[in-house]
């Protein structure tokens, strides 16, 4: 069973289950089992539930929970690390067997985890990882960041051929999984422009995007007027890329600037299949959802778990877009 809950209601939520635990065993190092043939209850804490991607992550993490005997709690940090340790708290109050976060910032969830840690709760990550060295999480399940972020970057060399050009990034650095993609595209670009006299790519500024539309747009209207020949942009996910299409559109630059995106969204395969936008490394959510719940399974029955799982990208062009039954004709 789901329950989406604000921060506010999760308080009562968390009252209500700790009243119907009180027969159960809550000493620290074991993980309360509540009555009525439940195996336990999980906690999750996506980034945010305004994105589709967070969404489809959370029903499939449920769903499969509950195959397997599992309730979950469901609730959104919605970007905001003091929030999300607050969620954290109350799934500790509440007994959860299990916590599985998807951090608002890589660094700061580290508290949350370590309070978790010394309560004998385990904690698993899905799609953005904890960077706190002090913090322990049984495994993380995630999209093969980097190497999507390299796929990103040769998606860009092929748009811009051999006349290269200016590309600025739309990055989010408070998450993990956004650092490896702008790493892996660094990568592939520099590698590209080695002795290369002409038509190199040249990364001219890295924008905060935040992984949000309206920062999306912000930022590439401040790339464009700082660089009015701008040849491409990568964004970091779908949204902030759609807030660079919509700055784009506004500017009427669709057509000099082409912009790479990350996630595969509905919305952004649309601007794909339009030509608006140049190519996707897709992720599956649906998937990170679905190992996730299965590797929290695995490790109550006992099995070894393997600390990172990492589920590759592919690219998606129009081409792609063109034969994509999902979308509508």
């Amino acid at each position: 069973m789901c329950r989406r809950l604000s921060s506010n209601s999760v308080c009562l939520f968390s009252l209500l289950l700790s009243i119907a635990l009180a027969g159960c065993n809550s000493n620290a190092g074991t993980a309360a089992r509540p009555a009525a043939g439940s195996k336990g209850t999980v906690g999750c804490s996506v980034l945010t539930l305004g994105n589709p991607f967070f969404r489809v992550i959370a029903d499939n993490l449920t769903a499969e929970l509950k195959k397997n005997g599992y309730e979950t709690i469901i609730v959104s940090g919605e970007f905001d690390p003091a929030r999300q340790q607050e969620q954290v708290n109350e799934f500790l109050t509440a007994h959860c067997a299990a916590i599985v976060l998807c951090p608002c910032n890589s660094q700061a969830v580290g508290p949350a985890i370590e309070e978790a840690n010394k309560r004998g709760i385990p904690v698993f990550t899905a799609d953005i990882a904890c960077l706190a060295p002090g913090a322990k999480v049984v495994s993380h399940i995630a999209s093969d960041n980097l190497g999507g972020g390299r796929q990103a970057a040769q998606a860009m060399i092929e748009v811009l051929g051999e006349a290269g050009g200016k590309v600025v990034i739309l990055d989010y650095k408070d998450a993990e999984s956004c650092i490896l993609r702008v790493r892996g595209f660094k990568e592939v670009i520099e590698e590209y422009n080695q002795g290369r006299a002409r038509g190199k790519i040249e990364i001219v500024a890295e924008l905060p995007g935040d992984g949000k539309k309206d920062k999306g747009d912000r930022a590439a209207q401040d790339a464009l007027q700082a660089h009015p020949d701008l040849a491409g942009i990568f964004a970091i996910n779908d949204p902030s890329a759609l807030g660079a299409l919509a700055a784009l559109e506004k500017a009427g630059k669709v057509d000099q600037v082409k912009i790479i995106a990350f996630d595969g969204q509905p919305e952004g395969k649309e601007a794909i299949k339009d030509g608006k936008i140049y190519a996707d490394p897709i992720q599956h959510p649906d998937q990170i959802g679905i190992q996730t719940a299965q590797t929290i399974v695995r490790y109550f029955n006992g099995e070894e778990v393997e600390p990172e799982q990492l589920i590759p990208t592919g690219l998606y062009r129009h081409a792609d877009a063109l034969d994509d039954p999902t979308l509508k004709k």
